[in-house]
């Protein structure tokens, strides 16, 4: 006996192929008649230009912040308990230079500013390490993180400063 058979009954071909635009065969599929739509606000949604004119993390689309936004931003840091740390990096980002290994990027990580202010409780204090930060590095981007103790990941990210030098 043979493994395998041979099917001898007529299959009927189809007259067309692919999408079919008569509508009478399908009445319950309403989608040709419908119009793609991002929402109601589409007509306010635009695209990024990214050439020179880089952005970096959170708040970076916003106009540069202001010493007020950034104390407000420090009290909610330490209204949720989390702790704050200054990095500063004079390129600010992200490049290939140096391999071209698979996960390997210069610039990834940049230099901390002192240690992480552990237990810090006044705002005050994180503002004079930024200013001494800024008065130190005048021609580098400064950025405050910070970091939940807790669930052991960092949970704000944001550029302070960066260099009136560069054509960002």
């Amino acid at each position: 006996m043979s493994a395998g058979f041979v099917l001898k009954t007529a299959v009927p071909s189809l007259a067309y192929v692919g999408l079919h635009s008569d509508t009478s065969r399908n009445k319950n599929i309403g989608w040709r008649g419908k119009s793609i739509s991002n929402g109601s606000r589409a007509y306010c949604m635009k695209t990024w230009n990214p050439i020179n004119n880089k952005k970096f993390e959170t708040l970076s689309y916003l106009p540069p912040l202001s010493e007020d936004s950034i104390a407000k931003e420090v009290d909610y840091i330490i209204s949720k308990g989390w702790v704050p740390c200054l990095e500063f990096d004079e390129k600010g980002e992200v490049s290939r230079t140096n391999s071209r290994v698979p996960g390997y990027y210069d610039g990834r990580y940049w230099t901390l500013w002192k240690l992480p202010m552990f237990g810090c409780v006044d705002s005050a204090q994180i503002l004079q390490e930024i200013e001494e930060c800024k008065k130190t590095y005048p021609n580098a981007f400064i950025r405050l993180l910070s970091f939940d103790n807790k669930k052991q990941c960092q949970c704000m990210s944001f550029v302070i400063q960066k260099p009136s030098n560069v054509g960002f």
